[in-house]
């Protein structure tokens, strides 16, 4: 019987005490913002003359600095070819310069028909549209042998990671910034549409300028413009750089019975559609400071309109030939075109 409580005594007391260091531990984390538990201890704490210091402030290093093996979340542009442009020729790249044949369509003329008058004989052509592939981009990064054998991280495939998605933001950047000057005349400009032609899209020397009060116009506007060159309602869209974006979510369609979403986009956050435009964000697109005032050159069509072609021709890791370690490459060939400019718009729109 004694023996049984002296058993249940030591089982109290360990636990009292377990509980009490636990308090403590708590207690110092809590103080020192660090996890005692890991064996660290906080930087900067008073010591008495001659005590020894265990941390790695210290040279004894009883309580070594402890790494993360998570790495900070690094959030990229976004991309938009992928949505904007049709994909459908990228399997019949071949390389960098290659270039990719698209036959398009002729225009069939109708005429009146008269009896006895016999018909005119006509034979439609159109020119085929080249897609070149001429453009690439690369990354070469150099890892050394030490640097690799001593982190707890698989630097190469962080680095290959970052590159090929850095390698795809590039490529997107330059499409974006280069077709602007392929669509066709009646899209752009301060007199737009090919039945209308008063529509105000803007230009570099007077961009139109847009508040919250009137963006929704401009997209309206956008939809005129493909409507009067007869294209599908089916696969519209328009990028908009954020400040637009945010005009959008300030303006009327903030109310969510105003667009028909059972959300307010103030509460999702998500643009989605406007008549008949999807909505894309992109910090990609052409910009200038002057003449008149900042802008941006807003691009809008249909897929049909532009086709981009892109492949990642070799992502490889050789060795470093001047140094120990290895060198961690990527390359990118693509091209992109205008196949239909009728299809596709732009307007250059200013902060208003």
């Amino acid at each position: 019987m004694k023996t049984r409580s002296a058993s249940i005594i030591t089982a109290l007391a360990c636990a009292t005490l377990a509980f009490a260091r636990d308090v403590a531990l708590k207690a110092h984390e809590a103080a020192t913002g660090y996890m005692s538990r890991m064996g660290m201890i906080a930087y900067g704490v008073p010591r008495a003359s001659g005590i020894p210091d265990y941390g790695p402030a210290g040279t004894i290093n009883y309580n070594p600095e402890v790494y993360s093996g998570k790495l900070v979340e690094k959030f990229y542009r976004s991309t938009v070819f992928g949505e904007i442009a049709s994909t459908d020729y990228e399997g019949d790249i071949a390389g960098m310069g290659s270039n990719v044949l698209i036959r398009t369509v002729p225009d069939v003329q109708v005429s009146d028909y008269v009896i006895g008058a016999g018909l005119g004989l006509q034979y439609p052509g159109r020119n085929s549209v080249t897609l070149a592939i001429d453009k690439g981009k690369s990354f070469s990064v150099a890892v050394s042998t030490v640097d690799a054998r001593q982190s707890d991280l698989d630097m190469a495939d962080i680095f290959a990671n970052d590159g090929s998605i850095q390698l795809r933001i590039a490529a997107d950047a330059d499409m974006l910034e280069t077709i602007p000057a392929d669509v066709a005349t009646v899209n752009s400009g301060t007199a737009a549409g090919n039945d209308s032609g008063d529509l105000n899209l803007g230009s570099a020397a007077a961009p139109r300028a847009v508040s919250k009060d009137n963006i929704v116009d401009a997209l309206v506007d956008f939809g005129q413009v493909l409507d009067e060159q007869s294209v599908s309602d089916e696969g519209r869209w328009v990028v908009l750089p954020p400040w637009a974006i945010s005009r959008i979510k300030r303006s009327d369609l903030k109310i969510a019975s105003l667009t028909g979403d059972g959300v307010s986009i103030l509460r999702n956050g998500k643009v989605g559609e406007v008549d008949r435009l999807t909505v894309y964000q992109s910090r990609s697109l052409l910009s200038q400071n002057s003449p008149s005032a900042a802008a941006n050159y807003v691009m809008f069509g249909h897929p049909a309109g532009l086709t981009f072609a892109a492949q990642i021709a070799e992502m490889r890791i050789i060795d470093n030939p001047n140094d120990f370690g290895y060198l961690v490459q990527g390359l990118l060939v693509y091209g992109f075109e205008v196949i239909e400019e009728n299809y596709v718009g732009c307007a250059v729109l200013s902060r208003g």
